[in-house]
């Protein structure tokens, strides 16, 4: 039996694991992190993305008008 989290219950995501929760490349989301669009922790060189600062980020994108 797994003890790994489903991904809807981390609490942190490696940049490459929310690349793929979010559907993005992951040079993508490095690019939102450097420019401040997707929050991030950083522990020493590790850098981490919480849930609710991806939630946070799906919940500000501007839907297209059809």
């Amino acid at each position: 039996m797994s003890t790994a989290l489903a991904p809807a219950d981390q609490l942190l995501y490696t940049p490459t694991e929310a690349a793929k929760v979010l559907r993005y490349g992951r040079a993508t989301v490095y690019e939102l992190m450097a420019e401040g669009a997707l929050k991030y922790v950083k522990r020493g060189r590790s850098r981490r993305i919480r849930r609710s600062d991806l939630v946070a980020y799906v919940n500000s994108l501007e839907p297209m008008p059809n």
